[in-house]
């Protein structure tokens, strides 16, 4: 047995404010992004953001339901919706943002381990790094690649 330590990098920021502009214009649209929340059981609005290659940002915003696992997050909101309108454009930058009975968490909320998944999948379909940036009111985090986020990703099984 040997043991193994596995750390992760990342940036880290206390304010937008100390961030790239083009970063800056996507945090703002995550944020908005939650007006589209429909939480009626959580009150946990959460807004997506993503750039695309192409330069097209796409917003998404965590869908909830009566019956729970009908429901769906922001992150895959907006992946899917990419997915299905520009089947070829890889993904750049998932930005997420979340609030609590509408006010900005002050620590990021991090995405679900199927959001996390499907991140991964997109990054292995476009063969590019997915950046990914997630928002508190007093702590940002931007993360250079999904596996950053998930580590040991499931991308080993080939299905025909």
């Amino acid at each position: 047995m040997s043991e193994v330590r596995l750390t992760i990098d990342y940036e880290e920021f206390s304010s937008v404010d100390q961030m790239e502009p083009r970063d800056r214009e996507l945090v703002a649209a995550a944020i908005d992004a939650q007006k589209g929340s429909y939480s009626p059981y959580s009150d946990f609005q959460v807004g997506a953001a993503l750039l695309l290659d192409n330069g097209i940002v796409v917003k998404g915003a965590n869908q909830e339901n009566a019956a729970y696992p009908s429901g769906l997050c922001a992150e895959r909101t907006a992946m899917f919706w990419a997915g299905a309108n520009y089947p070829d454009v890889p993904l750049d930058t998932l930005v997420v943002a979340g609030s609590d009975h509408g006010v900005l968490c002050e620590s990021p909320a991090s995405p679900c381990g199927a959001c996390r998944q499907v991140m991964a999948e997109y990054q292995k379909k476009h063969k590019k790094p997915l950046k990914i940036i997630l928002v508190g009111s007093k702590r940002i985090r931007k993360f250079k690649c999904v596996d950053d986020l998930l580590p040991f990703i499931f991308d080993s099984l080939t299905l025909a």
